[in-house]
């Protein structure tokens, strides 16, 4: 299986790049590695062979298509019950600092870094259709720093973000199985709460609190119903409301403030974005309208 992307086993652990590494290993296995922790994400993509991975204490058998992911400074290794069977295994690095860059893009892209933290729930398992779109996505990132192709660098950091996204898409849905009907009833609960509270705190922390339910489960529903972010759903319905209030005779600095903006800047920033006027464009044309 493209034997030549494979890579030469090396025992470092750290990393060269500031932002990820990635190695296909296919070998006999007759290198024990000694427990050992870094300061990067390791994805472990596992394809063949007869090994456990020990994760803080804890052993985990392996089976192909699983995938394993290693936080920062989490003690780990893998112990290889045969020496005689083929090892094939691709290993994926991506540093904190690549994280946090892809966090300012969009938590999407750390879910599953924050859920295996937060559960500490390691090992992931998928089907062989699941796992082949993975192995191609990594093909694809491979061949791709293999190559010398015009445009390399901006591909690869598509090719880098599609795969990390997809795996958190993927883990996201393995945790959270589409039940439609509950799922529409707490969707339609979120909405009337938000619609009925618009004056206080709706942070994902409080909405978490409220339902019972993950703050990223949360998240990602606004996305998969109304393709935009909760605090973007939010700050819509509060400039709604602002813009009926204002246009209702009360006054600009009462109305933002009612309807949770914590800062004038922020409020009027978002009102002229959302609507194409200032708040005051806005009350000096509905006055006007309304006395003729």
């Amino acid at each position: 299986m493209k034997k030549n992307l494979q890579t030469a086993f090396s025992r470092r652990q750290y990393m060269y790049s500031e932002d990820f590494e990635i190695y296909y290993y296919h070998d006999l296995a007759r290198l024990q590695m000694e427990s050992h922790k870094h300061d990067y994400y390791e994805f472990y993509f596992f394809l063949e062979g007869d090994v456990v991975i020990r994760i803080e204490e804890q052993e985990y058998p392996l089976t192909p298509g699983d995938m394993v992911l290693i936080p920062p400074h989490i003690k780990h290794h893998v112990v290889i019950r045969s020496q005689e069977q083929p090892y094939r295994r691709f290993v994926f690095w991506v540093s904190e600092k690549y994280c946090h860059r892809l966090t300012d893009a969009s938590p999407d892209y750390v879910y599953l870094m924050q859920y295996v933290q937060l559960n500490k729930e390691y090992v992931f398992h998928n089907d062989v259709i699941s796992f082949n779109t993975i192995q191609s996505k990594i093909f694809g990132l491979i061949e791709e720093l293999n190559s010398n192709r015009f445009g390399k660098e901006a591909r690869l950091s598509l090719c880098v973000n599609d795969l990390v996204l997809h795996l958190n898409r993927v883990v996201h849905e393995q945790k959270h199985p589409k039940t439609s009907r509950e799922e529409l009833r707490l969707y339609q609960n979120l909405m009337n709460f938000i619609e009925e509270h618009l004056e206080e705190d709706l942070s994902l922390d409080r909405l978490s609190k409220e339902f019972y339910v993950s703050k990223y489960y949360i998240a990602h529903m606004f996305k998969d119903n109304i393709g935009i972010s909760t605090h973007q759903y939010i700050t819509k319905k509060r400039l709604a409301a602002v813009k009926d209030a204002i246009a209702g005779n009360v006054s600009i600095s009462e109305a933002y403030l009612l309807y949770g903006f914590q800062d004038y800047s922020s409020f009027y920033r978002a009102f002229k974005k959302e609507f194409g006027m200032s708040p005051r464009e806005f009350k000096e044309s509905n006055s006007y309208i309304y006395s003729k």
